[in-house]
């Protein structure tokens, strides 16, 4: 194939190749010129043109295939263009030639096509320049099309239009010519033809004026005239043409001068009057209907009225959305008009009047809800309503004067109410679209949109009536709100009109759908609702036999309401149970002897209420079944079973009940049947296992006899078929944005649809995906489907034995009736076998016996080859279910065989299609195709078929088939790709495009064998390769093809091309094919294009944005999308996308695309997408009249005005967005905190403004979020401050985020400020309206989560700016303190604990930042002591904030205290086991109802941790001795005491102690944190569980909590065992560290505990029987430690378990493993550190709460701990600190070292023989071989000292220690390292000061001269650096030291020895001046002591100097030296007073 790529043709090549590579040679050659041409130089074109003109047009004369000859077409096109023009006109004449030959054989059509193609591309490039010869190839054209077959005529009208195209006015001496060509191709038999007429036809009216003025009429009837018998692709076609042309004849200003003398222009009635005629009469003319009409004959046909009004949607689509707004009243009358009742023959029968509304409420929802923005929404809202005002006038003036004509009223009356049910059905969906953006248009009570929809609930028509409840229940939805009050307005109304019959069902069904709509509404509604309804539905019920004029409507209405009040689940129901039941078991007889005296007694009447009444409890109890699934408990299901026989019972009579009593009980009966199945498929089959056979009888009878002969596939069907199946049955059963009218052509002529008076009980039940309103079928056609799927459920519960017998009658059924009854039979009889089946796969059941294999099979194949192509596609679905169930082999190849023996023989369309499919589906649910040969003889069969070109459909169905085939073999396949791919590529070359079923099953074969060859595809052999370009090519040809589901194909084909070979994938092209199809009108195209768009961006998100802006600044004539992608680039093209498109799966897709592209780009380009979101949230602002700021400061106006400026967007400029809808905005405020987060990822100059404008300044480049923070809190202002609630909790989530991330920021201009202390003012605006009285609990609940993040940032320092925010929790309490009484009764009970606890917790959290902030300056005091007063002011600022801000908070936090605990009560009360569930209060807590218990827990869960830490600090604040006086008596509503937990008020006692009061509250806290800690759940939030632990730190803080754990030994060792088992569940440092901080006062309590026990022993016992005393501490005398009951023990096992942890080599049983015998050192990390550190520290306190015995049987654990850190982390660092671990395991070493247990006499000798082995140890830590250069000395050396220091002299005065030791010492001195010898004479110096001369004398004698040696070298050599200098004036101090502590007579030696050293280091002046830094500082500090040491030892000192004259000389210079630069030193500071006294200052504090 590379060698197609040059730009002539390689010709030989191409002789090389078989014939069909030469078609694909050609096509890559082709597709490469096409890509090459316009980037070759004119030159190069020119030199070569000749001979490329000749290659391209003997090409011609080839027949190339339909994309090969628009290739060559496209490429001379080019070509001449490009080149050298002249030449064209031979190429014309050489097309006009062949298309004039008359040779007619089909060989030779390929090249007259070719000609037909080649000029329409032609004149569309090169358009006026051709001149004249335009009228000759028209001419010649048209000439053709006379004789010419479809395909002829299809690429004819295709050229005319690119001819058109090209000429422009040119053309227009052939305008009428083409006209009437193209009018004869608008009614073509061939759809095709129909579809290319229109394109042509819309290409003419640009210019042809004649179109849209004189000959519109025409026009337009030809348009009606093709609407009939068409397509969906004919209709979109021919509606936009039709759309197209009316909207331009409206807006055309100016005509022709020949036709302006008579024409006038036409207005918008006229044009409206045009399509109305063709709604309303159909295609048969203005005259002839007329006729039909007086004849009662005329129907219009359905498919031009849905043709119809697709034209109407894209007439106003073309009109747009501002000329929608400025007519809206004008064409919604006319709308509404289509079904008024003007019309008796639009609407004479029921099912054309539900057609025609179905088609009104489309227009209006395509027009109204798809191009309005939210204003204009609104607008048209409340014209609407002002229709139904009108409407209803006119039903009450009929009603009232009813005596005069009650004829007249009564059509009246009726004439109104499909207009009225389309109008509320556009009412409903229009306001639930908004949402809570409605709020106003409900508000504003000159519209009245309530009362307009309530009037008409009384309305006499039910199907009004229903659809006035329905749009009740979409108010509800959209403003939760109102749910409450409208339920108790109904009811209200419901009640006193309860002898009204209108009333009862009207406001019944309003009760319901509001009922329905609770559960779409979170806040729900108040509990009480539930019983009111209950209490209604039973009156009803009870008084329904009172009056027989209203008795059915009050049983229905009864029923209704119990079954809706089902909808609320079982926390409501599960009160009301025990009614229900009696009611359901009240309405049957309790016998069947009842049940015969009923049928002797009841009239027709009392049947019809029975019935109906029945048919309401088994609606009842399937609602209660299907939403209270968790109240079936066995008790319960024993209690509904009894009347079900009886139900049984009745059915089987109702056909003898029908037969006595006539017609009017048929649908009673059929409802009362389809209620019964309904039922009993939701219950378990056991239930009715008695009734078995009745039940199957007469759904057999269902089945087999149906009443209605209506053909019921297209519903029963769809869902039995396997979905990839369906794709073969066209576009009508797909989706498409036209579904909702589509429909009706698919459900076949007698029914037009569902509608909601088929079934009322559907009011309440949530809608089917994709509709706006439930669509219940007829009652006859629901029972079928009721059957069906009964059927199956008891079929596979059915007794093997019996199955046979049931096939065969169902067999003998299909056998027994004839002609169209037979196929409805069969239809019905395989749907429900096809359920069966598919319920005994899912039950893993089996079939049965060989007999019924057979008659299932014959039942299958018999369906297999039937005329309805959908029942052959169940059929092999049904076919593949029934080898999953038999799961044999033999069987499954027997099947097969079958289709093979069939295929070879049949020659019908019919089984070749059905078998060939059936092939296909076998293997689907077994798992894949494991045998070859079976593989081959279908692969074989299927080629086959698939070329046979006689019928396109056979081929469409096997090429299906032969995908589904390659993807069950999987690899089995491989043999087979290249052939299949060979065969693929040769039928999209050859194939007309106008069979679109064959290309779309190429496609799915094409993407079938990419997924098979999979991640091979990047391969480079040249197989893969092949395969590869082969792939490519197929992809681009189905790109071309004209179908758009084809050209979906080719982009999911290249999307999965690019996920297993990115490389090869042209991503350029690829996207520029997106984004021309990002607004396609075909919805799966769409969602083609977004779906690989969201994989292109996950890996090349930069690339795919710069392609798509490329691409549109290129500006090809052909690319123009209706997205602006120029401004906003693809990311604001897809927003804007996402606001416009109504399909919810592929808002979702775009959503993920935008978020993947964000979350790769959005660091880059910050501005840009800050940008695109602020101008979706600034669009709509001028909406915004919500805001409200106050101005109580002077100052702070000019804020304000800049808070204002936000919402009112003045300028009217072009605004990318106009008026978005509320989802795309809380979309965009999503986007915003996403883009902060990944900012946060991105790195700190983000959120730091002075490193931001730093490198900003650098690189103008870059981009940083904190220069956006005006922006970023202008957006959070924006939403949330709007009337979307959603938006609004996004924009308060938003400015939280933006709160907690910047609040640390400072602002560099004005030091001690933060950057956002400016936006107060929009922070408090952003939050007031949250806490209005109308505002929902969520938005306040989430305002209070603001106003304490933003109190607790500290953001704002000044009490009075402050207090703004504070007020608004201020008022929230209050509100809280009002108690349950005050709550209002909009929401659910459990929103106002939702409410109360976001309160409650942010108090808490503002408590708890309060008390940290004083704690910290507490600490930040005491320091400041330290340094002195230079810190004072400073601190007093940041102190006078802290302590404002708790006193704040102190004022309430009385209050505050009670609720808190009260609310922590609560949640112990909530987190009780289940079996406490009797133990609860019965009302129950403080803020919690006990019927709404369960929505209740999760807000506390989310709440009390932080109230726990606060009220856990409160109480140690407060030391634990605070009792209210007042306890009892608060202003609650109940006494809020802990210690009300669980008890009786005649129990309590009146006032307890405050020692029992505090006991109680220090149980509730305790017992919470270890609830919770013990057992948290996997998602529990890190926050909470460190928000415990911290509780838990601040309650032993203070010592009467400790008490109570030191005294309860159990307690502490639980809490230990449940921080121990965190430890392990958790990784987070955090909680590690918090609970070691825990542990750490468990034991300090258990300490005291001991201390106070021994101290109170003594004092008790006296001094004088020591001896006697009784040992306290664990181990008592035997030193035993119990796990489990031992502190101890659980406490080492916790330091072991984080020891361990981090250091894995610790453990013994490791260290001899090879993984840890490396021995190498780890470093830990900083957190591990100091985990390791704490651990320790807590490990050396263990021995303080043991016996002495005990201390003894714990000791070596922890030396061989502490010593094992050293060891293994003793690591040199860099700079010579100490690593953290090693100075925690010295200090922990020395703790336990001074012990006083060392001393003790029980445990003394014990102690010594311990210590001294682990001194040996650590001196073996020395001797590890080869490990020396790692280990740290002085971390060693110090652990020797410390044990030498800080143990008894005995431990370490043995001689071979002591001898060891002070190796160590030497060896140490003479290390290389000074820092070592500085740490070892550092260690020395304190030695040889310890007190006991045994211990310290050895060190000195060893170790002194050698240091008075090393000392006495350095005379020699000089120090060169301050490490060196350090290790002299040590080692001098050291000796220093040493002659203090000798004795008399040795002194004077050491004197004499230090004193020539110290003299040697002066300088003499002249040495001085050049002296390096450190030898000056040497002579300095030799020079000090030698001024100290020579008064102390005078006579030495003289003798010396005596000796020595030149060491004297040298002394007194250097003294004189000094003297001289003290003087000139003082001269300087007198001149200089203040200097001096600074200078002074500082000093002191040195």
């Amino acid at each position: 194939m590379e060698l197609a790529h040059s730009l002539l043709l390689n010709e030989e090549a191409y002789k090389q190749l078989g014939e069909f590579q030469k078609a694909e040679f050609i096509f890559e050659w082709l597709q490469f010129l096409e890509k090459l041409l316009p980037v070759t130089s004119r030159a190069d074109i020119r030199e070569n043109q000749k001979k490329l003109v000749e290659q391209l047009t003997s090409l011609l004369n080839n027949s190339p295939g339909p994309p090969t000859r628009r290739l060559v077409a496209k490429n001379l096109a080019v070509l001449y263009s490009t080149g050298d023009t002249f030449l064209v006109y031979q190429t014309i004449d050489k097309c006009n030639e062949l298309i004039r030959s008359k040779d007619d054989s089909p060989s030779y059509l390929p090249t007259k096509l070719a000609a037909v193609v080649c000029l329409g591309y032609l004149y569309k490039k090169l358009g006026r320049i051709l001149g004249n010869s335009f009228t000759d190839t028209v001419g010649n054209v048209l000439k053709a099309m006379k004789n010419a077959e479809s395909q002829g005529r299809y690429e004819i009208m295709l050229s005319l239009q690119n001819i058109l195209n090209g000429l422009g006015a040119a053309a227009i001496p052939c305008h009428r010519d083409i006209y009437k060509a193209a009018r004869s191709c608008l009614t073509d038999r061939s759809m095709a033809v129909r579809c290319a007429a229109a394109k042509c036809l819309l290409e003419l009216q640009n210019e042809a004026v004649f179109m849209w003025s004189t000959d519109l009429d025409s026009v337009v009837t030809l348009c009606f005239k093709s609407f009939e018998g068409s397509n969906y692709d004919v209709r979109l076609a021919v509606s936009k043409l039709l759309g197209t042309v009316l909207a331009r004849a409206l807006t055309s200003k100016q005509t022709t001068a020949s036709t302006r003398h008579n024409f006038h222009r036409i207005s918008l009635e006229e044009v409206m009057e045009l399509l109305g005629t063709g709604f309303l009469r159909g295609s048969c003319g203005f005259l002839r209907a007329s006729g039909d009409m007086l004849k009662g004959t005329s129907s219009v046909s359905r498919d031009v009225r849905v043709g119809v009004t697709q034209a109407y949607v894209v007439f106003v689509s073309t009109l747009g959305a501002q000329w929608l707004e400025r007519n809206f009243s004008a064409f919604l009358s006319h709308t509404l008009y289509l079904v008024s009742q003007s019309h008796t023959k639009a609407i004479q029968s029921q099912m054309d009047a539900v057609g025609c509304r179905h088609c009104v409420s489309f227009i209006l929802r395509a027009t109204v809800g798809g191009l309005l923005g939210e204003k204009a929404q609104i607008a048209a809202a409340k014209e609407i309503c002002q229709a139904i005002w009108k409407l209803k006038k006119v039903a009450d003036g009929a009603g009232n004067d009813g005596n005069l004509e009650t004829k007249n009223s009564t059509t009246d009356v009726t004439a109104s109410q499909h207009v009225l049910v389309c109008a509320l059905q556009e009412l409903g969906s229009l306001i639930h679209g908004l949402g809570t953006t409605a709020a106003p248009l409900l508000q504003d009570s000159s519209t009245g949109v309530l009362e307009a929809v309530i009037s008409v609930i009384l309305h006499p028509s039910i199907s009004v009536r229903l659809t006035a409840a329905w749009c009740l229940r979409c108010i509800a939805v959209a403003l939760p709100s109102c749910v409450s009050l409208l339920l108790d307005r109904c009811i209200e109304r419901l009640t006193t009109l309860k002898s009204s019959p209108e009333a009862v069902t009207g406001y019944s069904f309003a009760v319901a759908a509001l009922l329905g709509a609770v559960k779409h509404c979170p806040l729900g509604i108040p509990h009480g609702k539930g019983k009111v309804i209950m209490t209604v539905a039973e009156d009803l019920l009870c008084s329904a036999s009172q009056n027989s004029r209203i008795s059915l409507q009050r049983t229905q209405a009864g029923w209704l309401l119990i079954a809706a009040l089902m909808t609320l689940g079982p926390a409501v129901v599960q009160h009301h149970l025990p009614r229900m039941l009696l009611l359901w078991k009240c309405i049957f007889p309790s016998s069947p002897k009842d049940l015969e005296t009923e049928k002797t007694r009841g009239d027709s009447f009392t049947w019809q209420v029975t019935l109906e009444g029945r048919a309401g409890a088994l609606c009842a109890i399937k609602s209660f079944v299907s939403h209270c699934a968790g109240l079936l408990t066995d008790e319960v299901v024993q209690r509904l079973l009894p009347p079900l026989p009886s139900a049984v019972d009745l059915l089987t009579q109702l056909s003898s009940i029908n037969k006595s009593y006539g017609n009017s009980l048929k649908t009673p009966s059929t409802v009362y049947r389809h209620k019964l199945y309904e039922l009993l498929a939701v219950l378990p089959p056991k239930t009715y296992e008695g009734s078995f056979w009745a039940v199957l009888k007469e759904l057999v009878a269902d089945l087999t006899v149906p009443d209605s002969q209506i053909d019921t596939s297209t519903f029963l069907l769809p869902p039995l078929c396997h979905e990839n199946d369906l794709l073969l049955l066209g576009p009508l059963l797909q989706e498409t944005d036209h579904r909702f009218i589509e429909e009706q052509l698919l459900l076949g002529n007698s029914i037009a649809g569902g509608s909601l008076e088929y079934d009322p009980y559907s009011i309440y039940e949530t809608v089917a995906k994709g509709d706006s309103v439930p669509k219940p079928l007829p009652p006859v056609l629901s029972v079928i489907s009721a059957a069906t799927r009964l059927f199956g459920v008891m079929f596979s519960h059915v007794a093997e034995s019996h199955r046979l017998q049931v096939l065969e009658q169902l067999l003998n059924s299909v056998k027994q009736t004839k002609g169209s009854r037979q196929q409805i039979v069969q239809l019905n009889v395989v749907s429900a076998f096809s359920t069966s089946l598919k319920h005994l796969a899912n039950c893993k059941g089996s079939l049965g016996p060989e007999e019924v294999r057979r008659s299932a099979l014959t039942l299958v194949m018999g369906a297999l080859e039937s005329n309805n192509p959908l029942l052959r596609c169940a059929a092999a679905e049904c076919l593949a279910r029934l080898a999953q169930v038999v799961s044999d082999t033999a069987f499954t190849a027997g099947l097969a065989q079958v289709s093979f023996d069939k295929l070879k023989s049949a020659r019908d369309v019919v089984s070749r299609t059905g078998h060939s499919l059936a092939l296909g589906c076998l293997y689907r649910y077994l798992g894949g195709i494991g045998s070859t040969q079976h593989l081959n003889a279908c692969v074989g069969i299927l080629y086959t078929l698939s070329q046979d070109s006689t019928s396109p459909d056979v081929q469409a169905w096997a090429l299906h088939s032969l995908s589904l085939i390659v993807d069950l073999a999987g690899p089995l396949y491989h043999v087979h790709v290249e052939p299949t791919l060979s065969l693929v590529l040769m039928l999209l070359l050859t194939v007309p495009p106008a069979y679109t079923e064959v290309h779309q099953s190429l496609g799915r074969c094409l993407n079938a064998l990419i997924t098979t060859l999979g991640p091979e595809l990047q391969g480079s052999s040249t197989t893969v390769s092949a395969l590869r370009t082969s792939c490519l090519l197929g992809c681009a040809v189905m790109q071309d093809n004209p179908d758009c589901l084809v050209q979906a194909q080719a982009i999911s084909c290249l999307q999965q091309l690019h996920m297993f070979a990115p490389r090869h994938v042209n991503l350029s092209s690829l996207v520029s094919c997106l984004c021309v199809n990002l607004c396609s009108s075909y919805l799966l195209l769409r969602r083609a294009v977004v779906s690989c768009l969201c994989q292109l961006v996950q890996r090349e998100a930069a690339e795919v944005s710069e392609y798509a802006v490329a691409l549109v600044k290129e500006n090809r004539e052909d690319f123009t999308p209706d997205v602006n992608i120029r401004e906003i680039g693809l990311e604001g093209a897809l927003l804007s996308l996402l606001d416009k498109e109504l399909d919810q799966r592929l808002c979702q897709d775009i959503k993920e695309t935008l978020i993947h592209m964000l979350t790769s780009m959005a660091v880059e380009k910050l501005s840009f997408w800050l940008k695109l979101c602020k101008d979706v949230l600034a669009a709509s602002s001028d909406f915004n009249t919500v805001v409200s700021i106050d101005t109580t400061q002077e100052e702070e106006t000019a804020k304000v005005d800049d808070a204002s400026i936000l919402t009112s967007n003045s300028d009217e400029r072009f605004h990318p967005f106009s008026n978005p809808r509320w989802s795309t905005r809380v979309f965009a405020a999503e986007c915003v905190c996403k883009i902060i987060s990944q900012c946060e990822n991105a790195g700190s100059a983000h959120f730091d403004i002075t490193l931001a404008q730093e490198r900003k300044q650098r690189d103008s480049r870059d981009d940083f979020l904190v220069l956006h923070l005006a922006d970023l809190i202008r957006m959070a202002f924006m939403a949330a401050t709007d009337h979307s609630d959603q938006l609004r909790l996004s924009g308060l989530q938003t400015l939280q985020i933006l709160v907690r991330k910047f609040a640390a920021v400072p602002e560099p201009e004005f030091p001690g400020h933060v950057i956002l202390e400016q936006f107060q003012a929009n922070v408090g605006a952003a939050l007031r309206p949250a806490f209005a009285p109308e505002t929902p609990p969520d938005v306040t609940a989430k305002a209070c989560q603001v106003c304490s993040a933003w109190i607790a940032s500290g953001v704002v320092s000044d009490l009075n700016d402050l207090r703004r925010v504070h007020q608004l929790l201020v008022s929230s309490l209050l509100k809280v303190q009002a108690g349950k009484e005050a709550q209002s009764q909009q929401y659910n009970e459990s929103t106002s604990t939702m409410e109360i606890l976001a309160v409650l917790k942010a108090w808490a959290e503002v408590y708890i930042v309060a008390v940290e902030k004083q704690k910290n300056q507490s600490d930040a005091h005491n320091h400041c002591f330290k340094i002195g007063n230079s810190a004072e002011e400073n601190y007093r600022d940041i102190t006078s904030s802290a302590s404002g801000l708790l006193d704040l908070v102190q004022a309430d936090l009385g209050t505050l205290s009670k609720l808190w605990l009260a609310a922590l009560q609560d949640f112990a009360l909530l987190t009780l086991p289940l079996e406490y569930a009797s133990q609860l209060p019965a009302e129950g807590g403080t803020f919690y109802t006990a019927e709404t218990i369960e929505n209740a827990r999760p807000h506390y869960y989310n709440s009390w941790a932080l109230i726990l830490y606060a009220t856990a600090l409160w109480l140690t604040s407060t030391g634990f001795i605070v009792v209210d006086p007042d306890e009892g008596v608060t202003n609650l509503s109940r006494p809020v005491t802990p210690t009300t937990m669980c008890q009786d008020s005649s129990t309590r006692p009146l006032v307890k102690s405050p020692e029992d009061v505090n006991t109680d509250r220090f149980h509730l806290i305790l017992g919470i944190s270890v609830e919770f800690l013990c057992s948290p759940r996997s998602d529990a939030a890190m926050e909470n569980i460190i928000a415990c632990l911290r509780a838990l730190h601040a309650l032993f803080d203070v010592p009467w909590p400790r008490s109570k754990i030191g005294g309860d030994q159990e307690l502490g060792v639980e809490l230990l065992n449940v921080l121990h088992r965190l430890i392990l569940t958790r990784e987070s440092p955090d909680i590690q560290l918090a609970a070691l901080e825990v542990v750490q006062l468990i034991l300090f309590a258990a300490q005291e505990h001991v201390k106070e026990k021994r101290r109170s022993a003594e004092v008790d016992d006296g001094a004088a029987e020591k001896e006697t005393l009784p040992e306290f501490g664990e181990g008592k005398d035997t030193g035993g430690l119990i796990p489990g009951k031992s502190l101890v023990f659980a406490t080492l096992e916790l330091c072991v378990c984080i020891l361990v942890r981090q250091l894995p080599q610790l453990n013994p049983k490791l260290t001899c493993s090879p993984a840890v015998q490396s021995g190498k050192h780890l470093l830990l990390s900083e957190d591990g550190s100091r985990l390791v550190a704490a651990a320790l520290i807590i490990l050396s306190d263990v021995p303080a709460i043991c016996s002495p015995e005990g201390s003894i049987s714990v000791l070596p654990t922890i030396l061989y701990l502490i010593i094992g850190v050293l060891k293994e982390t003793a690591v040199k660092l860099q700079d010579g600190q100490l690593p953290l671990t090693v100075a925690a395991s010295l200090q922990a070493l020395k703790g336990l070292l001074s012990s006083p247990m060392a001393r003790a006499e029980k445990s003394r000798t014990a102690w010594t023989d311990l210590l001294r082995s682990a001194l040996v140890t650590v001196l073996d830590c020395w001797d590890r071989d080869g490990l020396l250069q790692e280990c740290d000395e002085v971390s060693l050396l110090t652990a020797i000292t410390v044990f030498i220091m800080s143990t008894s002299p005995e431990v370490t005065t043995i001689e071979c220690l002591q001898k060891h030791c002070i190796e160590k010492f030497k060896i140490t001195l003479d290390s290389k390292d000074p820092l070592v010898q500085c740490k070892c004479y550092q260690l020395l110096h304190s030695i040889f000061q310890h007190p006991n001369k045994t211990v310290s004398y050895p060190y000195i004698h060893s170790l002194s001269p050698s240091i008075v040696r090393k000392l006495q070298e350095t005379e020699k050599a000089k120090p060169e650096n301050a490490a060196e200098l350090q290790v002299i004036q040590e080692g001098i101090k050291v000796v220093t030291a040493l002659t203090a502590t000798a004795e008399e007579e040795h002194r004077a030696h050491l004197v004499a020895g230090l004193l020539p050293i110290l003299i040697s280091f002066l300088l003499d002046e002249n040495a001085l001046v050049s002296a390096t830094n450190s030898a000056k500082s040497l002579h300095e500090f030799a020079l000090q002591n030698l001024m100290q040491i020579g008064p102390q030892y005078s006579l030495v000192f003289k003798k010396l100097m005596a000796a020595s004259p030149t060491m004297k000389a040298r002394l007194e210079s250097a003294v004189k030296g000094n003297q001289e630069s003290i003087k000139a030193k003082t001269a300087k500071h007198a001149k200089n007073p203040g200097k001096s006294s600074s200078i002074q200052l500082k000093t002191n504090f040195l």
